[in-house]
């Protein structure tokens, strides 16, 4: 058995931080928690901050690789890559695309998930799929491709589900399409988490899926309907909605930092989930790639449409950033950022039994962060397999 407990200032624990201290981890399982010096070995990281490996619930590419290549090697390499964004677990996320292609990239995420784990690789462990797509609406279309649009369709998604090996975890619909809040429902009873997006949706229309069985707003505030005072919107409903998780996109492109600061006073931080939405030219250098079927150019930090709208074209953000960016903003304490991008997300998609949490049974998925919030070490498995 192989034993040894990771010292350190700060420990990002379930309930609250406590620390300086000692976790224990066994055959790359955590352990407990004491602040007693424990008989094994000690991996000292005195300074320093001990908290769960990141979770990007909403992520389509990075290394200049996309889940709609549908290419299981290209997949393996976005998981080994996210590594060094302190992401340890994530959802592959597609773009809209033809019913045959989306299936196609769930059946490279499937083949990729069997060969990461039969080839024992170092690699942030994929937790499920996102469908970002095909059921949205023009006005938001966004970067997503209205070509591809379809209401909501139980049988087109069995059919994805089959070709997944059952690893969808997560499907985005607009609120306004026929028959969506009986999706939702249908979905809910199948433990299949539903996020509302890319959408015109009324205020009411977007409660009704929410009553249906909708837990997740897709990145809050951009592809939505706004917040008007006698319209609130898919916003409003964001940001209102008892129980429901928001994603934001925290580059300091999608959302000015004080609309941050508004959705998190609305949703509270334990129901903000910090996400990427990285396509794939996170990574890499500025340049021209694609999105789906779309040109992008990537400069100044953005990633945008080539077309006469320039519109936001995903981002290409690490997700680690995000955490720093909302706390040097000041919208939320270091704890709060770094929960909001592990356990917040594990919960938003059902897979709080698995990640997102220093909890003793988990897998040893941790993060050696800086006071100052700057990643220092990500360890899978209880192994480094990272290092700034």
């Amino acid at each position: 058995m192989s034993t040894f407990a990771v010292k350190a200032d700060k420990f990002f624990l379930p309930g609250a931080t406590s620390g300086p201290g000692y976790l224990l981890v066994e055959d790359g399982i955590f352990g407990h928690f004491t602040k007693e010096k424990p008989e094994c070995e000690i991996i000292d990281r005195t300074g320093s901050w001990v908290a769960p490996g990141l979770v990007d619930t909403h992520i389509h590419g990075f290394l200049d690789h996309d889940i709609m290549d549908c290419d299981p090697d290209g997949v393996i390499e976005i998981a080994q890559g996210l590594l060094s964004n302190g992401v340890t677990s994530w959802l592959p996320t597609t773009l809209t695309a033809s019913v045959e292609q989306t299936g196609d990239a769930c059946e490279s995420v499937a083949d990729a998930a069997e060969g990461i784990a039969a080839n024992g690789i170092d690699a942030a462990r994929i937790q499920g799929i996102f469908l970002e797509g095909p059921f949205f609406t023009e006005k938001h279309k966004g970067a997503q491709n209205p070509a591809y649009f379809l209401d909501p369709d139980v049988d087109v998604f069995d059919e994805w589900q089959e070709r997944a090996d059952g690893w969808i975890a997560k499907i985005a619909i607009a609120p306004e399409r026929d028959g969506a809040p009986e999706f939702c429902a249908e979905m809910a009873d199948r433990g299949v988490h539903v996020a509302l997006g890319h959408s015109d949706a009324t205020f009411e229309e977007a409660l009704a899926c929410v009553n249906a069985g909708a837990d997740i707003f897709v990145h809050t505030y951009n592809g939505m309907s706004g917040l008007h005072h006698r319209e609130p919107g898919m916003v409003g409903a964001a940001m209102t909605t008892h129980g429901t998780y928001a994603e934001a996109i925290c580059d300091g492109h999608h959302l000015n930092p004080i609309a941050v600061r508004a959705l998190v006073n609305a949703k509270g931080a334990d129901h903000t989930v910090l996400i990427t939405d990285c396509m794939r030219a996170g990574g890499m250098p500025n340049g021209q790639y694609n999105l789906g079927d779309f040109p992008v150019v990537v400069e100044g930090g953005t990633a945008r449409l080539m077309d006469d709208s320039h519109s936001l074209a995903g981002s290409i953000l690490r997700l680690f950033e995000g955490v720093k960016n909302v706390y040097d903003w000041g919208v939320v304490s270091a704890e709060e950022a770094v929960r909001m991008a592990s356990e917040n997300p594990a919960r938003s998609c059902g897979i709080d039994d698995v990640c997102g949490f220093i909890r003793p049974g988990y897998d040893a998925d941790f993060i050696v962060i800086t006071k100052n919030l700057q990643l220092e070490e990500t360890f899978l498995g209880g192994k480094s397999v990272y290092k700034a």
